[in-house]
C-alpha cells in the first residue's frame, strides 16, 4: 500500500489529531448529523485505527511500518516503545519536531530536495535514522534557509522555536543558525503523538 496522498481532513476527522500530517484539526462545531451513528467498535477495528493513526502521522507506507515493527520486535525492551523511538528518530520527523518543517510531508520534501545537511553532508533519505550528537542544518543557500524560515514564521510568536523549553528534551534548536542538535535518543514521554502502541503491536502480531 502506497503512502497516503488524499484529503488530510478526512483522516483527522476519523482518527483524531495527526500533527505530523497537518497542523489543522477538525473544524469546531462540525455537524455530526451527517455522520453515521456510532457503533461499538470491534477489537480489530480499535487496533486497526491505532495502526492507521501511527502510519498517517509519520507518513509511512504499510510496508515501511511493518518493517519498523519487525525491527522493533527483535530489539531489547518493549516492542511498542522501541517502535516509537525508531519512528521519532527519523530525519523527517526530527525536522518536524525542530519546527524546521511544519508537517512531516513538508520535512520529507526538504530532505528529498537536498536542502538538509547532517553532520555537514547532504542527506536526501527521509528515513535516515538520527543518532545522538547528530547536527542537522539547512544548506548554506538562500532558498534552503528561506523554506525553513517560512516554517518558523508559521508558528505564533509565543510558539517560536527559539523557546527551547517547548522542544522535546532530546533536541536543541539554534534558529538563527538554522541548526538543530540531537542530544539523545528520545524519552517516551516526549513522543509526538497520543497513541496506544501496544495495540499497534497486537495488530501486527500475526505478521511478525
Amino acid at each position: 500500500m502506497s503512502r497516503y496522498r488524499g484529503p488530510r481532513f478526512k483522516k483527522i476527522r476519523r482518527l483524531g489529531a495527526l500533527p505530523g500530517l497537518t497542523k489543522k484539526g477538525p473544524i469546531a462545531g462540525t455537524s455530526l448529523r451527517n455522520q453515521p451513528r456510532s457503533r461499538k467498535k470491534s477489537q480489530y477495528r480499535i487496533r486497526l485505527e491505532e495502526k492507521q493513526k501511527l502510519r498517517f502521522h509519520y507518513g509511512l507506507t504499510e510496508r515501511q511500518l511493518l518493517k519498523y515493527v519487525r525491527i522493533a520486535g527483535k530489539a531489547k525492551g518493549s516492542t511498542g516503545q522501541v517502535l516509537l523511538q525508531l519512528l521519532e528518530m527519523r530525519l523527517d520527523n526530527i525536522l518536524f519536531r525542530l519546527r524546521m518543517a511544519s508537517t512531516i510531508p513538508g520535512a520529507r520534501q526538504l530532505v528529498n530536495h537536498r536542502h538538509i545537511l547532517v553532520n555537514g553532508r547532504i542527506v536526501d533519505i527521509p528515513s535516515y535514522r538520527c543518532k545522538p550528537r547528530d547536527i542537522i542544518t539547512a544548506r548554506d543557500e538562500q532558498k534552503s534557509r528561506a523554506l525553513i524560515q517560512n516554517s518558523f514564521d508559521s508558528y505564533h510568536h509565543e510558539e517560536l522555536p527559539n523557546h527551547h523549553e517547548e522542544l522535546p528534551n532530546h533536541l536543541t534548536l539554534y534558529p538563527l543558525q538554522y541548526k538543530g542538535l540531537v542530544n539523545q535518543i528520545i524519552d517516551s514521554k516526549w513522543i509526538g503523538l497520543k497513541i496506544n502502541e501496544l495495540l499497534v503491536v497486537e495488530y501486527y502480531s500475526r505478521q511478525t
